[in-house]
């Protein structure tokens, strides 16, 4: 009997220790309960977290570097035009590329941008234009796999099919270029496949100049358009 009334007094004086439960054949049972003073988190006892830096996925690993596509170029657009655009951005001509097709249709422009802040300053560029282009993100992967022609590169595009390197020489006779370079090779057209061939050239003045002198010249008996690739 002391013991029970031993118990009754420590339930008296701590009546959130114990609770009082009732079982199915009436029975109380007394059931030990925590006080809330005794519980934690271990969510609690860690430091607040950082907030995360907003657009920081975008920034290339060790490099700070970020990447961009910029849609809604012509066939006329040239990287200087680029540059020009997006003053402001701490931007080279070695930044920008152009992404070709297999026909080499300009997509769009590849731009290396030196930070987040002027990606950023580049959307605000180029919103304040309207619907004349788009920029978007992009990474490192897609600019790595793009070849920089940088204005040296001549294409001639409907050369006859029968055309050998050395009626292409025949053609850019007075241009200085490199004879090793010249590649000929057809791609998909309608109604029938084109043939077309890039030379190198030794600077952007020397393309330039073959453009001025050889567009719409004659290859053996076709008319060959040609083009500086950027």
């Amino acid at each position: 009997m002391p013991k029970l009334s031993l118990l009754r007094t420590v339930i008296r004086s701590n009546p959130s220790f114990f609770t009082v439960r009732a079982d199915k054949n009436g029975l109380s049972s007394l059931l030990l309960r925590e006080s809330p003073r005794f519980i934690s988190t271990e969510a609690e006892n860690q430091p607040p977290k950082d907030p995360p830096v907003e657009n920081s996925f975008l920034e290339t690993p060790g490099t700070g570097l970020v990447y961009g596509k910029l849609y809604g170029i012509t066939r006329n657009t040239l990287k200087t035009d680029i540059v020009n655009l997006l003053e402001g951005c701490n931007l080279t001509l070695e930044d920008v590329k152009v992404d070709y097709s297999r026909s080499f249709t300009p997509l769009g422009m590849m731009v290396q941008f030196p930070s987040r802040q002027a990606y950023e300053q580049a959307a605000r560029v180029i919103s304040r234009r309207g619907r004349l282009n788009r920029l978007e993100r992009a990474d490192r992967s897609q600019w790595d796999i793009l070849t920089p022609y940088d204005g040296k590169t001549v294409l001639l595009q409907g050369i006859p099919r029968n055309a050998v390197p050395e009626d292409v020489e025949r053609f850019l006779s007075g241009c200085q270029y490199d004879a090793s370079s010249i590649q000929i090779f057809l791609r998909a057209a309608y109604p029938d496949p084109i043939k077309m061939a890039t030379i190198r050239f030794p600077s952007p003045t020397e393309a330039m100049n073959a453009f001025i002198t050889k567009n719409r010249a004659f290859c053996l008996n076709s008319q060959v358009t040609v083009r500086v690739l950027q």
